[in-house]
């Protein structure tokens, strides 16, 4: 296992270029089991789960080229399911969350598929009933066999149909529209999610040939087609990676300007990171983050403490609460975090308590900040990254923090995040990777 040892308490300057969208990266890669044709993708971002991705599908068949930086070409030509039953793939299934989303592609192709407990972060529960319920409207017959762990889902023909889902799942809006565009009819999605991603799913298989309405909307009209094509698309800035950043420059007292953003597809995230106090100056499609001495929390009209809460697009994304959260430890005033979809995700906050922070974690789904005002530095220590996102967060903190930290466990943060070390080091950080 290798570790970061963090030089903290220097100040940051210069660009940072974010990667392509991992979240997206898991959904469309996926998406090219659904044509025999060639499909090329660019902006892929070089980071673990999808290494493991490209591995899995490439033992299934499928012909992967890279044909330059980012940029791969998949053609699904001869597609063998049956190489997921075996447990060296089975390893890989379970290793990332985003190997759930090659059971729609499959099942509208080939007619089935086999599918492990997905894996991914270690957040609380992560469900996947909406996926199987949502194949089974399609018309999939699901078995589960007790001795190998797997589920098997087969099908003559999906058929199009109308689904309320029960939760605006992202894989399993992904998952599902995957699925509907192959099948026989009309599907309605009702409650779909509406994430950028989600978006950039469907335009892409638009591009292909599928007939998708609605697109933005949570009622998705998906009226099936016998095939699709090969296309070539392209992978929005990783909007995650971009919010750690506007995080990580106010909590350095640093000036960073983060390029190429897709600003317009960041939606209630640079507001948020308004209302901790940062100043974010737009600047074409770029960002820049001046030098904060302090930033000052926000509260509401009538003067109760800031609530900050995720929420299904164009609510705030929950995967950058943890970021959120290291940043108000050393802000001026005081916020509540409400995490509500993961009851596990804020169980790292007690690694930040022993570097200072004052924070009280009311229960598994929220925790109160109150911000130290820059007037006492959280200081350094040794701990573990628990998942991709609180592996961030522990690394900002370790950086604001004068002195040497150490993070072990950081396979968790190179599964989300291109090479951070060698790129924060770039523009002044202090990261040695230690194995």
């Amino acid at each position: 296992m290798a570790s970061f040892e963090v030089e903290g308490g220097v100040t940051l300057h210069g660009e940072l270029h974010p990667q392509g969208a991992k979240n997206e990266a898991l959904q469309v890669i996926c998406a090219t089991l659904l044509t025999d044709q060639t499909v090329l993708l660019n902006n892929i971002p070089d980071i673990k789960d999808v290494e493991v991705l490209i591995e899995m599908i490439t033992l299934m068949g499928v012909k992967v080229e890279k044909r330059g930086q980012n940029s791969y070409a998949f053609t699904a030509q001869n597609i063998k399911p049956d190489i997921l039953k075996l447990p060296e793939v089975q390893k890989r299934f379970s290793a990332i969350r985003g190997s759930i989303m090659l059971v729609g592609p499959l099942l509208a192709r080939i007619g089935y598929a086999f599918a492990g407990k997905p894996g991914g972060d270690m957040i609380g529960r992560r469900r996947i009933d909406t996926h199987f319920h949502g194949l089974q409207q399609l018309g999939a017959k699901f078995e589960y066999d007790n001795e190998s762990n797997l589920y098997f889902l087969k099908t003559k023909r999906l058929k199009g149909t109308y689904i309320l889902l029960d939760e605006a799942s992202v894989t399993g809006t992904a998952n599902l529209i995957m699925a509907a565009v192959l099948a026989e009819g009309t599907t309605i999605l009702y409650n779909a999610a509406c994430e950028p991603y989600i978006q950039q799913l469907c335009k892409m298989l638009v591009a292909m040939g599928a007939h998708i309405e609605g697109i933005g909307s949570n009622l998705l009209t998906i009226h099936g087609v016998t095939s699709l094509s090969g296309c070539e698309h392209t992978l929005l800035p990783d909007m995650i990676e971009i919010g750690s950043f506007i995080g990580m420059a106010a909590m350095c007292r640093s000036d960073i300007t983060i390029k190429n953003v897709s600003y317009e597809n960041l939606g209630i995230i640079p507001r948020t990171f308004q209302r901790m106090g940062i100043n974010i100056e737009r600047i074409g499609d770029d960002i820049h983050i001046p030098v904060h001495h302090e930033y000052e929390i926000e509260t509401f009209i009538d003067g109760s403490i800031l609530t900050i809460a995720d929420a299904p697009w164009p609510g705030l994304t929950p995967d950058l609460l943890s970021v959120f959260l290291v940043v108000a430890t050393q802000a001026k005033g005081s916020v509540l975090i409400h995490q509500k979809m993961f009851e596990s995700r804020l169980f790292f906050v007690d690694k930040l308590i022993d570097m200072g922070a004052q924070i009280i974690l009311c229960d598994p789904h929220r925790a109160t900040i109150i911000g130290l005002n820059n007037k006492h530095p959280l200081k350094p220590t040794t701990m573990s990254s628990p998942d991709i996102r609180a592996g961030v967060a522990l690394l900002i903190a370790a950086l604001s923090a004068p002195g040497k930290s150490i993070i072990h466990n950081i396979e968790q943060i190179d599964r989300g995040y291109y090479r951070i070390d060698e790129r924060l080091n770039a523009i002044g950080a202090k990261i040695k990777r230690i194995n």
